[in-house]
């Protein structure tokens, strides 16, 4: 098994680390002040003039892999940017994850990836003119719409928002919360899950609609916290659809094709927050351990008190063993296929967050009052990957898919119903290291 990195996956790797510290480290503080005027819901400008001096480096678009399968309705439309496999796209998404702005200025922040994919893969050459090439030009943003707060989302089969043919229209009646990226003014398009048949197979019964967000009918009823913080100008909104009339050319793929198009969605969105979740990470061991070498307490420095030399320890094993398992995960999509990686995926969503919520909490307590407080940006971060344990499917589903395959290699088993590890589209990405 060789683990050296091949020349195309160093270079783009050290091409986004550079830009990083070049174009994006120098200007946290700048970013910061203007985040913090004003009204907090608005286009920050340093995002903007970064986004452009990245397009023209040709650090652009990276998400989707080429030759990945894609299901093209219309294979006219030509995907502009610098295509990586997913284990290029890893190393790169690690670097981003250091800065919780970062990803946007290269075009790859959530939900916009997952969006661009479901367009680019399953939409007709007009609603990729429309809608996918905006997107791609990092000029509009847009929304995924699935998680609803009066039903278990973790099983999208339980969706209940309505979308009913009226001639030439659908009309959609429901509500959606986690819907992230809502609050962003540039927020025009929203892909919307819902049911256009309550009867058949529960796996068929869903289908997923584009929506113009300034259709009537569509109203913002309020912005969601998470753990205090609002996530402006980015945000996790709740949102109701009252008699909202759409074309019928906006339906994806065809009615009923709604379950199929999420399963090609969140596989690849999971591993792109748990290879950002890695450089957060990383962010927190490295502010852990200067404070623990810069600290004095009770006559010595923190790093001296033998605790904090396991803690360092087992966050430096943790974050190594982490980084296989996602990059092993990712060769295993662009050789066999997201379908042959699902087991890999559900485990990597699993350690991805809880490791780097061990280490941001360490990190908190090496640093006293002042990591609780918003001092040292580790509080945002421990609630971002907090949330993260939620996002794209709860803990507690993933883990029941990884204990049912290993139950499989040891007896029979025979699940009670047929199982379903769709999760909450909450994407932390969209809270501080998006995706």
């Amino acid at each position: 098994m060789d683990f050296t990195l091949s020349e195309r996956e160093t270079y783009f790797r050290d091409r986004v680390r550079e830009f990083i510290a070049k174009e994006i480290a120098p200007r946290q503080a700048e970013h910061d002040r203007q985040h913090h005027e004003g009204d907090p819901w608005k286009v920050i400008p340093v995002i903007e003039e970064v986004k452009a001096k990245a397009r023209e480096a040709g650090l652009w678009n990276f998400f989707m892999p080429p030759h990945s399968g894609q299901q093209h309705v219309d294979d006219t439309f030509q995907f502009e940017g610098t295509q990586l496999t997913n284990l290029e796209y890893a190393l790169c998404a690690e670097e981003m994850g250091r800065i919780g702005w970062a990803s946007e200025c290269f075009n790859c922040s959530a939900p916009d990836t997952g969006n661009m994919e479901v367009l680019h893969r399953y939409g007709t050459l007009s609603q990729k003119e429309q809608w996918l090439r905006p997107l791609m030009n990092g000029e509009i943003r847009s929304v995924f719409l699935m998680t609803e707060p009066a039903v278990a989302s973790s099983d999208a089969t339980n969706i209940e928002t309505r979308i009913e043919r009226d001639g030439d229209h659908y009309v959609i009646n429901g509500r959606k919360w986690w819907s992230s990226g809502v609050g962003d003014p540039r927020c025009k398009i929203g892909i919307l899950m819902g049911k256009t048949s309550f009867e058949g197979s529960r796996h068929q019964q869903q289908s997923q609609i584009l929506v113009p967000m300034d259709t009537p009918g569509v109203k913002i009823e309020r912005m969601l916290s998470v753990y205090g913080y609002d996530h402006a100008p980015h945000g996790h909104g709740e949102v109701s659809f009252t008699d909202v009339r759409v074309p019928v050319e906006n339906i994806l793929l065809g009615e009923g094709r709604g379950f199929e198009i999420a399963q090609g969605r969140l596989g690849p969105g999971r591993i792109h927050h748990c290879m950002r979740t890695i450089g957060v990470a990383e962010v927190g061991i490295e502010k852990m351990a200067k404070r623990l070498l810069s600290r004095i307490v009770f006559g010595k420095r923190i790093a001296d008190h033998s605790i904090w030399e396991q803690r360092i320890s087992r966050a430096r094993i943790d974050i190594e063993m982490t980084r296989l398992l996602c990059l092993k995960a990712a060769d295993m999509m662009d050789r066999a296929g997201n379908k042959a990686a699902q087991q890999e995926i559900a485990m990597i969503k699993v350690q991805a967050p809880n490791m780097a919520l061990q280490i941001l909490d360490d990190a908190i307590q090496a640093h006293g009052g002042g990591g609780v407080a918003e001092d040292y940006g580790l509080a945002h971060a421990w609630a971002a990957m907090r949330t993260l344990r939620f996002a794209d499917g709860p803990d507690e589903v993933h883990n029941r898919a990884i204990a049912r395959n290993e139950f499989g290699k040891h007896g029979e088993w025979k699940a009670e119903r047929p199982s379903n590890d769709r999760g909450p589209e909450v994407s932390s990405g969209d809270i501080g290291v998006s995706r």
